[in-house]
């Protein structure tokens, strides 16, 4: 979270000017310790359970379609 020292208090990230500054005052603002985290880390490895639930996604709409083809060749 954005902190400016002159002013005294939080910014939102959106609010804080293109250059780093603060837009009550104009001097510097700190961008704080989640937003350097941010920039240090990627995003990890897809998660277990995410590709689990994509794969059984993929079956059922599989499924689906095929239950929708058959039911197309049948009328």
């Amino acid at each position: 979270m954005p902190w400016c020292d002159t002013c005294d208090r939080f910014l939102s990230p959106s609010t804080v000017v293109a250059d780093g500054t603060c837009p009550a005052c104009g001097r510097p603002v700190d961008p704080g310790a989640a937003h350097a985290a941010e920039e240090d880390e990627g995003l990890g490895p897809i998660p277990w359970h995410l590709k689990l639930l994509l794969a059984a996604l993929a079956i059922y709409l599989g499924w689906r379609a095929w239950q929708g083809i058959e039911w197309l060749a049948h009328l």
